[in-house]
């Protein structure tokens, strides 16, 4: 066969190729949109199931604190998005594309999520670092003192927690479990909580104790350094400062993150590794209502990221990542979340003058 005969097949091998692609475009875009009714989503899962998107930034790490575990910069929120059912596309993707942290929660909260973890688990629990939470059953308010007998009975509860934690995942080994939604200084300070995360430390159940908070963040940070016995603190803080869980908004009075460097060093030098959490959930505002706060960071940023090629979500993760965060944990239901997401703690460090 001449090279003149095989240039038609050559070009029609290209053609069937394209039409394949597309078709696959159209299909699995169409099944998506179906399902989530976004359309910017639906066509993102279509090129990405076809091979036709851009090619994703490498990932860059932070170790986290004394855990020594050199994470991925964006750490995968599981507990909404697993809430109701698997996404084992997700975490997978997630995963290939070089995400090394997944974070969960306990069924009381997040309903099946460790549950639909369970499988992805199976394939691929020692190569992540996973971490799990649940709530300290204290029963008291976040400025009231816990008792010795009200600290003994949270700390079985907490224990009992992680107990149903691991039975959920199907593992018997969580490498963090944290206290979470904490807002109560004298539970931090518990030296009856700390002893029920070295009993479990002990048995071999998990080896690093951390905290979640978004309410009274910044005394309970401070606890979790005076302490000494936290190894991780996941916060809800903002381009603009502490995020407040209540009103879902910035806390009045909070300085903002640029001015909470100190406290953020004086815990990386403890030891601690923070995580943030609700960098941008002010910016969606409530969307039920018809208002949101794309512009609310604006004033926060330099010229350099506002120019930058991203979204208004984008740019608060880039932001947290660097000035004091270790790694960003973000809720991705979608496949465009997740992409958007990973870019941005892939290339966070690209947006801001570099120091010597």
């Amino acid at each position: 066969m001449t090279q003149d005969s095989q240039q038609p097949n050559g070009a029609l091998m290209t053609t069937r190729r394209k039409v394949m692609q597309y078709a696959t475009l159209l299909g699995v875009g169409s099944t998506s949109l179906l399902q989530s009714r976004d359309l910017k989503a639906a066509i993102v899962d279509g090129k990405e199931a076809a091979g036709l998107n851009d090619p994703w930034p490498q990932m860059q790490y932070r170790k986290l604190g004394r855990t020594g575990h050199n994470s991925s910069r964006l750490i995968f929120g599981c507990g909404a998005t697993l809430s109701r059912s698997r996404h084992d596309d997700l975490l997978n993707r997630a995963f290939d594309a070089g995400v090394n942290t997944f974070d969960v929660g306990y069924k009381h909260y997040y309903n099946n999520a460790e549950r639909n973890l369970a499988p992805f688990l199976k394939t691929h629990r020692d190569d992540i670092f996973l971490i799990s939470k649940a709530q300290v059953p204290a029963g008291i308010d976040w400025d009231e003192t816990i008792t010795a007998a009200q600290a003994k009975k949270a700390a079985q509860g907490w224990l009992a927690f992680l107990d149903e934690s691991l039975t959920e995942m199907g593992i018997d080994h969580v490498d963090a479990y944290y206290f979470m939604g904490q807002n109560n200084v004298s539970i931090m300070r518990s030296e009856e909580l700390h002893r029920a995360f070295e009993e479990a430390k002990a048995a071999g159940k998990v080896d690093y104790l951390g905290v979640s908070t978004h309410e009274n963040a910044e005394n309970v940070l401070q606890a979790a350094i005076d302490t000494g016995v936290f190894d991780l603190a996941m916060i809800a803080i903002t381009p603009g400062g502490w995020y407040d869980w209540n009103d879902r908004s910035i806390l009045p009075g909070s300085p903002p993150m640029k001015d909470l460097q100190p406290l953020l060093q004086k815990a990386k030098e403890q030891g601690i590794g923070i995580v943030g959490m609700k960098a941008g959930r002010y910016l969606a505002g409530r969307a039920w209502l018809g208002w949101g706060n794309p512009k609310a960071f604006d004033d926060f940023y330099e010229p350099k990221l506002l120019q930058a090629k991203l979204s208004e979500f984008q740019r608060s993760y880039a932001f947290v990542l660097e000035h004091g965060i270790d790694a960003v944990n973000a809720d991705m239901q979608s496949l465009l979340h997740l992409q958007e997401n990973f870019i941005a703690a892939a290339t966070s460090a690209d947006y801001f003058e570099q120091t010597a």
